[in-house]
């Protein structure tokens, strides 16, 4: 998961050699950590939070297939 969260930062930002992920993982559950550059931070929310929201839907579909549950948490 931490891999795809990376994958799709890096994508986005004007930084991608500041993009961090950090993967916590539970018996259950996964929680992603995703640290950008401040500069880089509303390309990563976009607007009304759209991209975040759409890369934490990509991230819970393949996490399905594990069947575990994943958080992803933008930190700064």
């Amino acid at each position: 998961m931490g891999e795809l969260v990376e994958m799709l930062a890096k994508a986005l930002v004007d930084n991608p050699e500041e993009v961090q992920v950090n993967e916590v993982e539970g018996t259950q559950s996964i929680i992603v950590e995703l640290k950008v550059a401040p500069e880089d931070m509303g390309k990563i929310i976009g607007k009304q939070g759209r991209i975040a929201k759409a890369i934490r839907t990509l991230v819970k579909a393949a996490a399905i297939k594990e069947n575990k549950r994943v958080v992803v948490e933008i930190i700064q």
